[in-house]
């Protein structure tokens, strides 16, 4: 619920530090909410510049999840679960549902740059936003990169459509797929870094842009696929059974990453402890009726046999339902703009993540330098492109669009935690937004993030456990030492 009127945190009685001890007690060390929110903005080389209104907010979070699932991963999702994706994507929505309530209190609550990460320091101490920062690089990073996977295909349906030519397999797919070097995913990386570079404001007008297309993109599709409904392609409505639509459900958890993307903007919004929580709702309810609208007359519209894991899949049905290539063409346009906004936002809330971490000392200072003009984090900006845009050429889309599941599944259980945490060591902190029934709608969101996690395949849970090694190796070697509560304590 909201609450209107309250005070922002920082005014509350101050928590005490945790006392200085053994290896147990730092690891455990965490950092006060007001501290959290007093440090807010401040970078090694400057501040970030509050901006943001709640629409442009709410743009961002749309900006940064809707598109992912439909024009990316329903393709490879329908052949799971048959018609019954439909059910697939409610059932990732009502994960997303319950773990953006606690994001939504949490945001207006603590609000800055850091998400799911500044939660878990101020909770559950520093070992733990390790971890959780560290599965947020690998959710926005690496989702960044699979998107802009997703995008080369489509930019392909567009040029054919328009020009009759396409970029040659060598140029247009990753190793393993049938190329040598996915050369649009680098370009698209390339052209969101160009945007971010200009200013927070301006990317966000940018993305405002480009998100009104996607949604006439899509409501465009509906109109037209829907006169190619057949009522036989909804039976056997569930050909696989709960396995296959519970497996799927998982993969598209992956188009629901994002609507969290507008708490990686909470020192950059105007009026955080208000606007962010509605923001997160808001983005989350438009964003779940468009993907079920959309994914049920996908699979009337064609047999669900028929998905061969195209990551085109709407503009191959556009061109079968109309019979002309025209159709299919404006919808790859309009997939190609929609796409570019996902790697836009999902780029921007990965800057702001390491951003946080930097201020934090938990990794190099470069991270948190802020430009004088611009107010962006630039040198943080240009590595974390570079990094994504290399990594989308070389990596094919299934596998990073899992291993971006499962690290954002762990961010979003450690997210619910967190509200309970807090509401029990804090229960007289002001907050702008309250989960109703806590602490069961947090609970439920965990326990639907952990039967999630347990859906996806055993090679998902290998990358993501050597990830979290290395994160470790890199904690305990770089970050406990220089973290700035260890500086402080010394």
């Amino acid at each position: 619920m909201l609450e209107h009127g309250a005070a922002p945190p920082a005014t509350q009685q101050p928590e005490p530090d945790p006392p200085v001890g053994g290896l147990g007690a730092r690891l455990m060390r965490r950092k006060p909410v007001e501290r959290l929110v007093a440090e807010g903005g401040q970078g090694e080389g400057g501040s970030l510049r509050r901006s943001m209104g709640m629409w442009q907010l709410t743009m961002i979070s749309i900006g940064a999840t809707l598109g992912t699932g439909i024009f990316v991963v329903l393709g490879e999702a329908v052949p799971d679960a048959g018609p019954a994706v439909i059910v697939s994507f409610v059932i990732a929505g009502l994960t997303a549902l319950f773990s953006a309530l606690s994001y939504a209190e949490l945001a207006g609550t603590i609000p800055v740059s850091g998400s799911s990460y500044s939660y878990a320091y101020a909770t559950m101490g520093e070992l733990i936003a390790w971890v959780c920062g560290w599965c947020l690089i690998l959710e926005y990073g690496v989702s960044v990169a699979a998107v802009a996977v997703g995008w080369g295909e489509y930019l392909n349906e567009l040029l054919d459509g328009t020009l009759g030519v396409t970029i040659p397999d060598a140029l247009a797919a990753p190793p393993g797929d049938g190329g040598i070097f996915n050369l649009p995913a680098l370009l698209v990386v390339l052209l969101a870094m160009a945007f971010l570079l200009g200013g927070a404001k301006e990317s966000a007008r940018a993305n405002t842009v480009m998100v009104a297309v996607k949604i006439a993109a899509l409501i465009l599709f509906c109109a037209v696929a829907f006169t190619g409904i057949r009522a036989g392609n909804y039976t056997p409505f569930m050909p696989l059974g709960m396995a296959g639509v519970s497996a799927a459900g998982a993969t598209l958890f992956f188009s629901y990453i994002g609507f969290d993307a507008a708490s990686t903007a909470g020192e950059e919004a105007k009026n955080p402890q208000r606007d962010l929580p509605r923001a997160i709702m808001l983005s989350l309810i438009i964003v779940t009726a468009l993907y079920c609208l959309v994914a049920a007359v996908a699979v009337g519209a064609l047999p669900w046999k028929k998905f061969s894991g195209s990551e085109a899949a709407l503009a191959s049905i556009m061109k079968d339902v109309t019979g002309q290539d025209a159709w299919a063409v404006l919808l790859a346009a309009g997939a190609v703009v929609a796409i570019a906004s996902v790697v836009l936002t999902v780029l921007y809330g990965q800057t702001r993540i390491l951003f946080a971490m930097s201020r934090d000392g938990l990794v190099p200072k470069v991270f948190s330098t802020v430009h004088a003009r611009t107010g962006v984090p630039r040198a943080n900006t240009v590595i974390v492109s570079l990094f994504c845009g290399v990594l989308a050429a070389a990596i094919p889309l299934g596998q990073l669009a899992d291993a971006t599941s499962i690290g954002t599944l762990f961010a979003f259980a450690l997210v619910n935690i967190a509200v309970i945490v807090l509401r029990r060591t804090r229960p007289d902190m002001p907050r702008t937004f309250r989960v109703p029934l806590s602490p069961l709608f947090p609970v439920i969101g965990f326990a639907l993030c952990l039967w999630m996690m347990g859906s996806l395949q055993l090679v998902t849970w290998v990358v993501f456990g050597c990830w979290m090694a290395v994160g470790l190796v890199l904690y305990f070697a770089y970050g406990m030492r220089r973290s700035r509560l260890a500086t402080a304590e010394k």
